[in-house]
């Protein structure tokens, strides 16, 4: 093994993605003014997603095959395992990255001697051909440094588009080493979030590039998943367990109240979903009565579905479709390796 550190390490976690995985790679090795590897982890794939790494012509992309496909945040620590580099980014397979944004980022994070650094991400919708920033370039400007209370503040499922867990981090690896920090890879969902607030819990300076640098497509058909039960369920033992483990000052800790209040409320709302896809008018009432602010969350289309509903169970004459009465999926690490939402 060479002794030699790059800047950067690129871990990409891939799971049948030779669609766009190419493209992903070609733009990290495009990188300016950085040394870098490009570390592609291959969780099982069954397409040809573990010949396009294996087989690239660039020395510097190496390849790391899992002997059991274990999901994003298995197959990113694996990816964090192999690393070598001063600094590790995570790149999602379907996702590119602008050819400065490295440098850009280094430089920001040292000159703010911070471990951990982010940036504005363009967000590229393939079906309709539109290219637009996630957040205003001012008001990042005016964020010169991500906190805790900050991140866990923004992080309210279905109060907004987007949140700061759409941002892709780079941390610095003797960082993340010294903290043992790794992706819980019992979450299938929300790894993402538990992992950079674990790092600013853990007392890292979270810098903020509010330039663009991250290019985040949102294919066709990519946000077809739905949130579930057990999603938030998962959320809110992790949060739980999140808690327990760190020290939280006033803000953060009133922000983290609002959170499992968000959370509840969702569960709630998810709850009273499941009981109107049931049919099962009791069950919504007793729900409604006991969390009136789950009700909010219904769209108009729902609640269009639900008054239908109830006319169907009052006079047995109406029924209501439940195909769609699912909700959206927010970004909080779902998805097989990549976070769209």
């Amino acid at each position: 093994m060479t002794d030699f550190i790059p800047d950067v390490s690129f871990v990409i976690a891939a799971y049948n993605a030779e669609d766009t995985l190419a493209r992903a790679i070609d733009s990290a090795l495009a990188q300016g003014a950085v040394s870098m590897e490009v570390i592609v982890v291959d969780d099982c794939s069954t397409d040809g997603t573990r010949e396009i790494a294996g087989n690239h012509a660039d020395p510097r992309v190496r390849l790391v095959a899992m002997a059991r496909n274990g999901g994003p945040a298995a197959a990113r620590n694996a990816g964090l395992d192999a690393a070598r580099g001063r600094w590790v980014a995570v790149l999602d397979s379907d996702d590119a990255l602008r050819p400065d944004r490295m440098a850009r980022l280094i430089a920001r994070a040292e000159k703010a001697e911070a471990q951990i650094v982010v940036d504005n991400l363009d967000v590229v919708r393939e079906d309709v051909g539109t290219i637009t920033p996630m957040f205003p370039e001012a008001a990042l400007a005016r964020l010169p440094v991500l906190t805790l209370a900050k991140f866990i503040a923004s992080n309210m499922i279905f109060r907004s588009e987007h949140n700061f867990g759409y941002m892709k981090p780079v941390f610095e690896r003797a960082f993340l080493e010294k903290h043992r920090l790794r992706f819980d890879e019992t979450l299938r969902i929300g790894e993402d979030y538990i992992f950079l607030a674990s790092a600013l819990a853990r007392g890292g300076v979270c810098a903020v590039e509010p330039t663009v640098g991250y290019l985040y497509y949102i294919r066709d058909g990519s946000i077809s998943r739905v949130l579930k039960r057990e999603h938030v369920e998962a959320m809110l033992a992790a949060d739980t367990k999140f808690f327990a483990e760190h020290s939280f000052g006033s803000a953060a800790l009133a922000a983290q109240r609002q959170r499992t209040r968000n959370l509840k409320d969702i569960l709630a709302f998810l709850m009273l979903v499941d009981s109107i896809k049931e049919r099962e008018l009791p069950s919504v009432l007793k729900i409604a009565c006991r969390n009136p602010r789950a009700v909010r969350h219904l769209s108009m289309p729902i609640a269009v579905r639900f008054r239908r509903l109830a006319a169907f169970l009052r006079g047995g004459r109406q029924s209501a479709p439940t195909s769609q009465l699912s909700s959206p999926l927010p970004n909080m690490g779902a998805g097989p390796h990549s976070n769209k939402g």
